[in-house]
């Protein structure tokens, strides 16, 4: 049965079918093979999706599109370009700043890299860094979508290996900071070496007339992150308020949606939320049949037997999960792994939470590696740019996500401190 599955599943991609068809169709593919009744196919989907805190992942997805067409993301431009903008190499360090910001609130890569990639990148350009740069830059910048809290893929990572979301919103914040600091560094000194942006100052907004224009815009996460960590609402009804609190600002604040935007931003966010619910529904069927099948304590015990020290095994985890990430989509790549890998990360002493950031950002690396980055197509949409023109700008960044990515693996302090802390472990 295992093998009929894989064997499915790569000629499915051989084919460039879409990945959750891939796997539904491999997992219907295993349930005929085991002879099992196919009402097992819808049981196992409708209960992969019939929980609670998934509830989440439209409403952030909505909040972020809010945030779009309200003229928040714009000014959490001006208000990061205030900060970090008057120095040589201000501009790309005010597209980290900026990304950091929104991702603390809208919980998508994707969102992150429309909202704020349709301002910078034209500023980028505008500015004289080559347009193929300012791509790879916003592309990677974006990434912190998922790895600062909230973050869909630390929702989906917690429900498919029973780990409090909670836990790992905290957890984020490090590994968060970590990148978005390394980034900003890097792209300081880039600019530095190469003679770019000189001029990265003109246009900019004094520090307090962008705070206060932007003040609205600042509160929101203040106010998602705080009731979460306050313990005051779950990051599930966080959600909800980050919803109501982009509609208020966005229509009657700021008042830039209109009631012509709401069917636009309503379209938008159902398809995007649909195609998420469709990739977990499927990847929660194949979850399943490949624990009937007995495939994760087959791995594990090779696991166990191969990698004989958490050094090891963290390394070799890493290099299988960069990998997968560049042909598999995050979420579906998280909902099917995570159920097999954290019990034989707990075998080597290593927290889950701390194995959930690791594979976050592991798997959001595939987010902007080819072939099948959604961060680098949304960016070279966005930049209208092909995608070969960007990869060989785009090397240099992924270095800097994989040493923090060392760190983040073996440097566990960077994860847990916070949490531990929060939690009072």
């Amino acid at each position: 049965m295992s093998f009929a599955m894989l064997f499915t599943m790569l000629l499915c991609f051989a084919l460039t079918v879409s990945v959750a068809v891939s796997i539904g169709l491999s997992a219907i593919v295993g349930i005929q093979v085991a002879d099992a009744h196919m009402l097992i196919s819808v049981k196992e989907m409708f209960n992969s999706i019939n929980k609670f805190p998934l509830a989440a992942i439209p409403f952030f997805i909505l909040a972020g599109n809010l945030m779009e067409t309200g003229g928040i993301s714009r000014r959490l431009v001006e208000f990061a370009k205030s900060v970090v903008g008057g120095i040589q190499g201000g501009l790309p360090m005010t597209c980290v700043l900026t990304c950091m910001i929104f991702a603390a609130v809208s919980g998508s890569s994707v969102a992150t890299t429309f909202a704020v990639g349709s301002i910078l990148i034209p500023a980028l350009i505008k500015h004289g860094y080559p347009k193929p740069w300012a791509t790879a830059l916003q592309a990677t910048s974006a990434e912190l979508g998922v790895v600062i809290p909230p973050s869909i893929p630390m929702i989906l990572f917690g429900v498919s290996a029973e780990v409090s979301i909670g836990e790992l919103f905290v957890a984020g914040v490090g590994p968060g900071l970590l990148i978005a600091g390394a980034l900003m560094l890097f792209v300081w000194l880039f600019a530095k070496f190469k003679g770019w942006g000189k001029n990265d100052g003109d246009d900019r907004l004094g520090f307090g007339k962008a705070t206060w224009q932007a003040g609205w815009a600042l509160i929101m996460p203040v106010i998602v992150l705080g009731g979460i960590y306050g313990g005051i609402f779950t990051p599930t009804e966080a959600a909800a308020v980050a919803v109501f609190y982009a509609f208020i600002v966005g229509t009657l604040i700021y008042r830039e949606i209109g009631i012509k935007d709401l069917y636009k931003i309503l379209r938008k966010s159902v398809i995007s939320s649909a195609v998420i619910m469709f990739i977990i529904a499927n990847a929660g069927l194949f979850a399943f049949m490949i624990t009937r099948a007995g495939v994760p304590a087959a791995i594990g015990m090779w696991l166990e037997q191969v990698l004989q020290s958490p050094f090891y095994f963290l390394l070799g985890i890493n290099l299988a999960l960069f990998i997968i990430g560049m042909f598999i989509e995050t979420g579906a790549a998280i909902l099917v792994l995570a159920p097999i890998l954290v019990p034989v990360a707990m075998y080597f002493g290593i927290d889950p939470v701390q194995f959930g950031m690791i594979m976050v950002v592991n798997l959001a690396l595939g987010m902007i590696t080819p072939p099948f980055g959604v961060n680098l197509f949304a960016a070279c949409t966005v930049a209208k740019i092909s995608l070969e023109h960007v990869v060989k700008d785009l090397i240099p960044f992924i270095g800097v996500i994989l040493a923090c990515l060392m760190l983040i693996s073996y440097v566990p302090e960077i994860s847990l401190t916070l949490r531990d802390w929060v939690y009072n472990k």
